[in-house]
């Protein structure tokens, strides 16, 4: 068939996915214009394209790196912690997938499932709100308790504590979310290979280690693929909302954004800001190209590309 042919024929289709490519064009490939905010001397006046080169031209780049110490650290925090958020999430969320796969109450699925949805509309505010009234050594519930039992602990100026309380914070308001996504595949599965392995004699933790997990590996791996990405991105509202950028919590919690935001947004420093997040951009875009290749060797279908 001819081009020309192919062209009209699938017109009704183009039209369809018009729009979306216009969105797509607009809010993601337009604005990549002001990358050159980065190479300039940015002030108000001339705005991004009225400023004057930057010189050296890598000069917006210099900051970041020229305090190595807190570039490693701000680094290390990000790439951590969104590991920890990654599988300990999977973790929970492929758990309760699998619980609500083996309930027959399609009533009380759906019931369970809106209630494990709600955090997630939650916003970091509130959930900042709530662990204050949790954690804080004036009136949080949890601190009365130890004190109650003599232990005088405070969670505001103890960094290591935060990893943990990040983690739980994040499985709360994340898992509901993500175990929709795991249900809905575990809904697909074929049932007879279940069948087959009860007549075997299998067990339910039989079936779930030899065909459920097997089965599920490809989502996983996929759902990883799509998280590496940003796995030098950090959440800045999450870290404003839960610790109101608390120094005493730095160590911890200064990740790349909270990072910027202290040292360029905050002073107005647009090209500086601009220019880390164009280095987590490339970087992220790095390790989805390498994390994908990995998978690929693994396993073809659970490559993205």
């Amino acid at each position: 068939m001819k081009p020309k042919h192919t062209f009209k024929k699938d017109l009704p289709l183009y039209l369809m996915a018009l729009p979306g490519v216009v969105v797509l064009l607009a809010f993601a490939y337009v604005p990549m214009a002001g990358l050159i905010l980065v190479f300039k001397d940015y002030h108000f006046k001339g705005g991004i394209f009225g400023s004057e080169w930057a010189d050296p031209l890598f000069k917006n780049f210099s900051f970041f790196f020229n305090n190595m110490d807190t570039a490693l650290r701000a680094t290390k925090n990000t790439i951590g912690l969104n590991i920890l958020f990654f599988v300990f999430g999977t973790i929970f969320a492929v758990a309760i997938a699998i619980m609500l796969s083996e309930i027959k109450s399609k009533k009380f699925i759906k019931g369970s499932q809106s209630v494990m949805f709600f955090p997630y509309f939650i916003s970091w505010m509130v959930m900042g709100a709530i662990l204050n009234a949790l954690l804080s050594s004036e009136v949080g519930v949890i601190s009365g308790l130890l004190k109650r039992a003599g232990i005088n602990f405070d969670f505001y100026t103890s960094p290591a504590a935060w990893v943990i309380i990040l983690v739980l914070v994040v499985i709360w308001q994340s898992t509901g979310y993500n175990s929709v996504i795991y249900y809905g595949v575990l809904s697909g599965f074929d049932t007879s290979i279940y069948e087959a392995a009860q007549v075997d004699g299998a067990s339910k933790w039989q079936q779930i280690r030899k065909i459920t997990l097997p089965l599920l590996r490809p989502t996983i791996i996929i759902m990883f693929l799509l998280s590496v990405g940003n796995m030098l991105k950090g959440n800045l509202n999450m870290m404003i909302g839960l610790t109101n950028l608390n120094p005493m919590l730095l160590p911890v919690t200064d990740v790349i954004d909270v990072f910027v935001y202290r040292s360029g947004v905050k002073n107005g420093d647009m090209a500086f800001a601009s220019a880390v997040s164009l280095y987590q951009s490339i970087f992220g875009f790095l390790l989805v190209i390498i994390s994908n290749k990995i998978a690929k060797r693994f396993d073809k279908d659970t490559s993205l590309f």
